[in-house]
């Protein structure tokens, strides 16, 4: 038998409506009159996830610039810390400058060049207070080495760099936002070196690369700031920065599923992020006085202005082509203004603050190693070889005299007589040494036409006169092939139409 129910649609209604009261009715009881409030509902987590999945107001807003340093970010760095990259002391790492304005944003800047500065800071709030100490303690470990360099040849799109002496962590250039432009920077610090070593192995402290970028004011100069961005990194010494990679992204695999998933992955390019620009009153060397700029000093200072002529082969002429233009040598005398001043004409600006308490005999009491400890291989040889060398033995030495000079007191040979009597004699002959370098006929005559005080163009042929008295052309096989330390008597001849002068060697 089947039972059948059968229940109009009005009785059906009314029974759900009286349900679903009596189901609210207990809400009321359950939390008390004054439990209920609207914060309680929407600290929900479900209100809290769609509260957040709205983006914020200015997170809509794009940066004008973007930076893109071509080097990839550690593995080793959890979710919501900063990026880390490590680069290679000395290596050269490309940054690309990239135009990231919308339409119509900054149109003052359209077309126009703008001027980025890139430098390298710390990361350490502690050590940024105490930057320029810290700064001035490197350069004084490494003097005549920077911080951070451009690499200019590998750039592209750069204007104008430059590189200050009174800044050795900053370096400047212009470049133009409708063209590609990368920079390629080096840094020359690593971090370990601004870690008290007390253990060995102590982990470096990081750095911060910065660009702060400007356009240009009403008055010309670049002092408009326009944006700024950096990114965290750590130095190693060469290879080293490969080696710590690889080992983050070891360690890394070696960590479960669910370890992995609380830290971020590793990026083949690291993207500079917005920050405040940094401070005017930034590290500046102290001795910037006493480093001139690389523009202020012309090279005529060591050249043509220190250095006699080059045809000057007199033994009165202590700068002559005999010494090959070497300057002179540093006396043991020489009081330390002296040795600063020797210092900046043999171009070591960079050490006058560094020996700045240095006379001429603690100079030359300095050994290679010394100097190579202070200086660094390479300026410090330069320095050595300056401090210690000798003029260099020319190729050939040629000994030379007018046959017939023209009396001057220089050339009177006194003498005394049978009667005590005081007698002149003009028949001393004085020789001139001429040192020879290129070994060529061409030198040798330009060199006696100096000391005979005869123009060169009068000059039509020089003879030497060989056996049976007869004349030899000369040539620059037979230059070559002279004696070391010859002696010549030169004879002056017109030729036949007077116009000139043939020089006979004898």
């Amino acid at each position: 038998m089947a039972w059948v129910l059968k229940m109009d649609d009005a009785s059906i209604e009314s029974g759900l409506v009286h349900d679903f009261d009596a189901s609210l009715s207990g809400i009321g009881q359950e939390l008390g009159a004054g439990a209920y409030s609207m914060s309680d509902v929407l600290a929900l987590p479900i209100f809290k996830q769609e509260d957040s999945s709205l983006p914020p107001e200015n997170e809509t807003k794009n940066p004008p610039f973007q930076y893109v340093l071509c080097a990839a970010t550690s593995p080793a760095v959890k979710l919501h810390d900063e990026t880390l990259t490590y680069l290679n002391q000395g290596q050269s790492y490309e940054v690309r400058m990239l135009d990231n304005r919308k339409a119509g944003e900054l149109p003052e800047i359209t077309n126009k060049m703008v001027k980025s500065i890139v430098r390298v800071v710390f990361h350490d709030r502690r050590l940024q207070y105490t930057e320029h100490q810290q700064l001035e303690g490197w350069k004084w470990n490494r003097p005549g080495d920077r911080l951070l360099d451009i690499d200019i040849p590998m750039s592209v799109g750069i204007v104008e760099p430059k590189t200050h002496p009174s800044q050795l962590n900053a370096a400047e250039f212009l470049w133009d936002m409708n063209k590609r432009t990368s920079v390629f920077v080096q840094v020359h610090c690593i971090s370990t070196e601004f870690t008290p070593r007390k253990h060995g192995g102590e982990k470096g402290v990081p750095f911060r690369i910065q660009f702060d970028t400007f356009a240009q004011g009403e008055g010309g100069e670049y002092t408009e700031h326009l944006h700024s961005a950096s990114c965290q990194i750590k130095v190693f010494k060469p290879k080293g920065a490969d080696r710590k990679q690889k080992t983050d992204r070891e360690k890394m695999e070696k960590r479960t599923p669910q370890e992995k998933e609380k830290y971020q992955p590793s990026y083949d390019t690291t993207i500079l992020s917005e920050c405040s620009p940094w401070p005017d009153n930034a590290y500046v060397s102290t001795n910037q006085a006493a480093t001139p700029s690389f523009s202020s000093t012309p090279l005529s200072t060591y050249t043509t202005s220190s250095v006699p002529d080059s045809d000057s082969s007199s033994p009165n002429h202590q700068a002559d082509p005999g010494s090959h233009g070497n300057s002179e040598q540093l006396s043991p005398t020489a009081s330390i203004q002296d040795a600063q001043k020797w210092l900046l004409k043999n171009r070591f600006n960079s050490y006058t603050r560094l020996f700045s308490h240095f006379s001429g005999s603690d100079l030359l009491k300095l050994t290679r190693d010394d100097l190579v400890q202070i200086c660094g291989p390479a300026d410090g040889i330069r320095l050595f070889n300056a401090l210690k060398s000798r003029s260099v033995r020319p190729r050939l030495t040629v000994y030379v005299c007018q046959e017939s000079p023209r009396e001057s007191p220089l050339l009177e040979r006194h003498a005394t007589n049978e009667n005590g009597e005081h007698s002149i004699s003009s028949s001393l002959h004085v020789y001139h040494a001429l040192y020879l370098e290129e070994l060529t006929a061409a030198e040798l005559i330009r060199k006696m036409a100096y000391v005979c005080s005869l123009p060169l163009g009068t000059i039509n042929q020089v003879y030497r006169q060989g056996p049976t008295g007869i004349h030899i052309l000369l040539s620059d096989q037979m230059v070559y092939n002279l004696p070391d330390e010859s002696c010549f008597l030169i004879s002056t001849v017109k030729d036949e139409l007077g116009e000139g002068l043939h020089l006979i060697l004898k």
